[in-house]
């Protein structure tokens, strides 16, 4: 198991700052136990005859295990101190496919009290192996806690 992402403060956040991001390979194995994680038992996620015949390419990784790779790649970059408020704009733009290795990219978007909160907003979007955005962009709003 990983340690715990640093703590970032909102007052070290400026625009253009760039999010490490997340590389994770995707196995067969990887969309099995997500399924079983998610109960989503859709056999596109890991039988290609189903894949196929329903238009895609091969088996591919769900939506559920897509949104949980943004926020992976959210708590990450904000540690255990922040709060992840929205993910909006999530959408699949391409098929996320078994044996890929794909990669979540975050850009700080804006920055700024929000509601009395220290708030920034994120673009993030998903690439594959081949450079091709297969999620998003979306944007995300999250806060910081302040410096002591």
């Amino acid at each position: 198991m990983s340690e715990p992402a640093p703590q970032r403060y909102f007052e070290d956040v400026r625009v253009g700052d760039r999010l490490p991001g997340l590389t994770l390979p995707l196995p067969v194995y990887r969309l099995v136990m997500a399924a079983g994680a998610t109960r989503d038992f859709s056999q596109t996620h890991h039988n290609d005859e189903v894949a196929r015949a329903g238009g895609a390419p091969s088996m591919y990784a769900g939506a559920i295990l897509l949104q949980g790779m943004w926020e992976r790649a959210l708590r990450d970059y904000i540690g255990l101190g922040g709060t992840i408020r929205a993910i909006r704009g999530f959408r699949m733009a391409r098929f996320t496919l078994a044996g890929d290795e794909v990669r979540v990219e975050g850009e700080v978007v804006a920055a700024g009290p929000r509601g009395g909160r220290p708030t920034v907003e994120v673009e993030l979007r998903t690439v594959n192996g081949e450079g091709t955005v297969t999620v998003g962009p979306g944007r995300a709003e999250v806060t910081l806690p302040r410096r002591p």
